[in-house]
């Protein structure tokens, strides 16, 4: 069974163009590419970016620290806060893979479908990892699938450090295309329980036959940046089971924050 792009829209082809931010970027991959420090009346003339334009968008560059500027060359060149983000960016999907070997080590002990999901905007998480339940008959998450971030077992995590009295985070929540509808009242004490045991589940709400349960990986701040989620047919465990599961994450998320802080 194969889940994917679950209530999430496609980029529109006549999205519209920010011209600075463009400009911006294009002036960051032609500093990258060249690899030596450059006049702006040079770059400009290059990317046929108006001078002065040009000019104030290195300044602002340089700003923030991912343009360096000589005052005695008078020439821009890449900056350190421009590989200081790439680092960070590049550390952190190492994590992520560094993490694929201990999922797929629960699913085969747990024999369930194990999935990682990440915040990646205020409105949307996405599967960064994802390990199958070794069995005849299994579940498969596609890395790269994205939801609402109120949805499924992991959306009632993410949920508890939500404002769910903001009208605006209501009027999503009532956008979401379940499988099976739940009215916002119940959905806020699945998150309490959630808050309260610390783990959360999904009982056929998000695909029919379909059951999760998921448990936070807390940053060192106490953020909740990823989940760890098991995803079984329903009836395959008795609530006894899904406690025990249900513990199970909790534990193993304390490890997995490890490999991915």
């Amino acid at each position: 069974m194969d889940f994917t792009d679950v209530s999430d829209t496609t980029k529109s082809a006549g999205a519209t163009l920010v011209k600075p931010v463009s400009n911006a970027i294009r002036i960051l991959r032609y500093l990258s590419q060249v690899g030596t420090p450059e006049r702006s009346v040079d770059i400009a003339r290059q990317l046929k970016i108006n001078p002065s334009t040009c000019f104030n968008i290195l300044r602002t560059l340089v700003q923030e620290d991912v343009v360096d500027f000589s005052a005695l060359s008078k020439r821009y060149s890449v900056g350190l806060g421009l590989a200081r983000l790439v680092e960070q960016l590049v550390t952190q999907g190492h994590r992520i893979q560094m993490a694929k070997p201990l999922l797929q080590n629960l699913a085969a002990r747990q024999r369930v479908t194990i999935t990682l999901w990440r915040k990646v905007s205020p409105d949307r998480i996405v599967i960064v990892s994802s390990a199958a339940s070794p069995t005849d008959v299994r579940i498969d998450m596609a890395e790269g699938q994205r939801l609402p971030v109120l949805m499924g077992a992991s959306g009632r995590l993410f949920a508890t450090q939500i404002d769910l009295d903001d009208p605006e985070v209501q009027n999503s929540f009532e956008t979401i295309r379940w499988a099976q509808p739940l009215s916002l009242e119940v959905y806020r004490e699945e998150v309490r329980q959630a808050a309260e045991r610390g783990w959360a589940l999904d009982d056929g709400h998000f695909s029919g036959g379909i059951l999760a349960i998921a448990a936070p990986v807390y940053s060192p701040t106490h953020s909740i940046d990823f989940t760890v989620s098991a995803v079984m047919f329903r009836g395959q465990r008795d609530e006894e089971g899904l406690a025990d599961l249900g513990k199970a994450l909790i534990e193993f998320c304390s490890e997995v924050a490890g490999v991915l802080y």
